[in-house]
């Protein structure tokens, strides 16, 4: 990314937050002890940032430095799972380890598998949704068939299994930290 290019988006980013705090250029101005017109000339990029002028508007946004200058990329958003192999399942992580709202997201891949594993109880709750195929969910007493598009959730403490049925299937799956315990063995998140 050229300097031009992140001088951009930190002009955004002034803008984009004065905007969000319903400040106008005088009320940011008067906080980072700037004038209105040489703000605006930094938003409007007439005027070459310097590292004082910067330090005073993060400061007055309620902002680091850092959050206000970090280069745009695409490593912080973007995931590249892995796949990993389970069992009869394959598994993807689609979100951060030891995402910061405490579950894992992840795709599944189930094929049919003839040995079928004995039914999980675990604290929780676990939610999915099947992407193709379909999957032959044991829930206690109860078989019920889920079938592309349809989602399902449920309490954990419920013996649970989930098989594929006639053919591989994919699921999109949401497990809570003791979900993914009990059905990711050997996976560690920090």
């Amino acid at each position: 990314m050229s300097q031009d290019e992140t001088e951009s988006i930190v002009r955004q980013r002034i803008r984009g937050l004065r905007i969000a705090r319903g400040w106008t250029l005088d009320t940011l101005a008067a906080r980072c002890h700037l004038s209105p017109s040489t703000l605006s000339r930094i938003e409007t990029g007439r005027q070459r940032m310097v590292l004082e002028q910067l330090v005073a508007i993060a400061k007055a946004l309620g902002t680091s430095l850092d959050q206000l200058v970090e280069p745009e990329g695409d490593e912080d958003v973007v995931i590249r799972p892995e796949p990993e192999s389970i069992g009869g399942a394959t598994f993807w992580l689609l979100s951060r380890e030891r995402d910061r709202r405490g579950v894992t997201i992840g795709k599944m891949r189930l094929t049919e598998n003839h040995d079928s594993p004995a039914p999980q109880v675990h604290p929780g709750y676990e939610w999915f949704t099947v992407l193709s195929g379909a999957i032959r969910l044991t829930l206690g007493t109860r078989t019920v068939l889920v079938l592309p598009g349809q989602a399902v959730e449920f309490s954990t403490m419920t013996p649970h299994l989930l098989e594929a049925y006639r053919g591989p299937a994919e699921v999109l799956t949401i497990f809570d930290h003791d979900g993914e315990q009990a059905h990711l063995p050997g996976h560690r998140h920090q």
